[in-house]
């Protein structure tokens, strides 16, 4: 397929990779053109914004969660129709799944869509030694692939002499951003806040696409992004012949962690989503036959989840008589006794498992995991595994051990809970990293009529 593609980078996290993109998206969207975008890594809130910016879902490139075949199917499906795809990095650019590795990063992600990077590079508190930084990563690989940069908290001045160096490397220079304290994207507690809690989003984003106007030279960028060659991409899979289901999706500011192309396979399986609010709903929707509990922020809704006792009644009913349901990480969270609010303030939730979820203050068995089913269950057949993502500052007194969830430099734990029709834990699951399981989710809830 032939698009127009290009790959936002940085030397590192922190150097303002989202506020540029997700400014540079904007601009893009505010000239009227057809846009989509990415997040490399397992991230959600990145596309969080990048779907409030272009008014499109993001999609996830991974090369942990997909191999080099499958991304640029997945890259292909989503950027249909698009006139330029904008896909952001992950940490630094050739950053991987080990200290002294790759695999998996953001430079592997480009050169899988043979897409062309543009590096950010943070300036603050530099000038020259900011082309030692750019002429660094373009000699770090020679097939790096940077073929622009962009000076983040650079003056004006400052980069009017350094840009003609930058040509010298054979790098255009696309422009720079002042230091710009009042368009910054803020951080809490879970990576990004999301989109919903930013004050006036819309009037801050518009005021960083006009600045970035004024500062980016954009004709050169999609001159790049045009530039980027035929990608081999290929076909979707055969489809298996499944019933129509009927799936609840639970959505809202407490339940949004949900992966693109997760939902995108769902449908493709025949499901048809209905999406509900666990915070404002007091029943499941209309004809409901299996139930699917995503992460997100259940913690800083504690006291309005456990308010809304219908709905804590109705899925726990719905999950005690038999309904399948995936519950991953918040999801997890809500089916617990109680879960503690981030004051420690515990609640009472839907009560399908017995203990509760604390707040413990720091982060355990996070990053990529493979997990492997100890024994058959309803979704899973023993040995049988899926790509899958932790990261959480809350525990639970009953993590589960149905699984044995393996990190890429080889540790190991036990976890997840598979009863009956139910699995649920604190993993996020990939769906296309291995489908199977979610045949049989949708097998088991067309039974549910």
């Amino acid at each position: 397929m032939r698009s127009a593609r290009i790959v936002f980078a940085a030397p590192s996290s922190g150097s303002g990779k989202t506020t540029l993109v997700c400014g540079i998206l904007r601009a893009l969207k505010n000239r009227g053109m057809t846009v989509s975008a990415f997040k490399c890594g397992p991230d959600y809130i990145d596309p969080m914004f990048h779907e409030r910016v272009v008014g499109v879902k993001s999609g996830t490139l991974d090369l942990f969660f997909s191999d080099e075949s499958q991304l640029r199917r997945l890259y292909a499906q989503n950027a249909a129709g698009a006139d330029v795809s904008v896909i952001e990095g992950v940490m630094g650019y050739y950053d991987g799944l080990s200290a002294a590795s790759d695999e998996a990063s953001t430079y592997r992600v480009a050169k899988a869509l043979r897409a062309p990077t543009i590096l950010i590079v943070d300036a603050r508190g530099q000038s020259l030694s900011a082309l030692a930084t750019l002429n660094g990563f373009l000699a770090f690989r020679s097939d790096s692939n940077v073929k622009g940069v962009i000076f983040n908290r650079m003056q004006e001045r400052v980069y009017a002499a350094i840009a003609p160096k930058a040509r010298e490397y054979g790098v255009e220079p696309i422009g720079y951003l002042e230091k710009a304290d009042d368009l910054v994207i803020e951080s809490r507690h879970l990576g990004l806040v999301t989109p919903d809690g930013i004050r006036d989003l819309e009037a801050r984003l518009d005021r960083l696409a006009d600045r970035l106007e004024q500062t980016l030279d954009f004709d050169a960028l999609l001159r790049i992004a045009s530039g980027a060659p035929e990608l081999d991409a290929p076909s979707v899979p055969p489809v298996p012949d499944l019933p129509k289901t009927t799936i609840a999706v639970a959505r809202d500011a407490a339940f949004c962690f949900l992966y693109r192309d997760n939902l995108a396979l769902l449908e493709r399986y025949g499901a048809t989503l209905r999406f509900f609010s666990p915070l404002s709903d007091e029943r499941l929707p209309e004809g409901t036959q299996g139930l699917l509990l995503p992460g997100g922020y259940p913690e800083l809704y504690a006291r309005r989840l456990s308010e809304n006792t219908a709905m804590r009644l109705a899925v726990k009913t719905a999950i005690e008589g038999g309904m399948p349901c995936l519950a991953e990480c918040g999801g997890f969270l809500y089916l617990h006794d109680s879960l503690e609010d981030m004051d420690g303030n515990p609640y009472p939730m839907c009560g399908v498992l017995n203990g509760r979820a604390f707040y413990q203050g720091t982060l355990s068995r996070f990053g990529y995991v493979t997990l492997s089913a100890g024994e058959n269950t309803a979704f899973f057949k023993a040995g049988e595994a899926i790509k899958a993502h932790e990261f959480h500052y809350f525990e639970s007194e009953d993590p589960g051990a149905a699984f044995t969830a393996r990190k890429p430099n080889g540790r190991t734990w036990t976890c997840m809970h598979a009863e009956g029709n139910l699995l649920m834990g604190f993993a996020h699951l990939f769906y296309e990293s291995n489908p199977k399981p979610i045949e049989r989710f949708l097998t088991l809830a067309a039974k549910e009529d």
